[in-house]
């Protein structure tokens, strides 16, 4: 098993999402459907990428309502710096099979 914090995937394959992964896309919701003009009954991470920078980069395939997808990317920062996490970019029109 890994260690709590760390990608089961090395070198940023594609992971499935850990339980910090998934209360953070659902605490970017609201933002994500800022970015996009839309409202989402379904949010759910079902994969995602992360790169250990100062902070972490994450991409999220994030499935939506009537089986679509979105690509969802964001940034958190280390926890000493205080800063806020970012939503850097979300990606409409993805489907389930589409690489992340």
């Amino acid at each position: 098993h890994s260690r709590h914090g760390e990608s089961r995937v090395s070198g940023g394959g594609l992971s499935t999402p850990e339980e910090h992964v998934r209360e953070f896309v659902n605490q970017i919701k609201a933002d994500v459907e800022a970015s996009t003009g839309k409202s989402y009954t379904k949010f759910h991470a079902v994969t995602y990428r992360s790169q250990v920078v100062a902070g972490t980069n994450y991409k999220v395939k994030v499935e939506i309502d009537d089986g679509n997808y979105l690509h969802v990317s964001f940034f958190k920062p280390l926890p000493h710096t205080g800063a806020a996490s970012e939503l850097k970019g979300v990606e409409e029109g993805k489907t389930g099979t589409d690489d992340l």
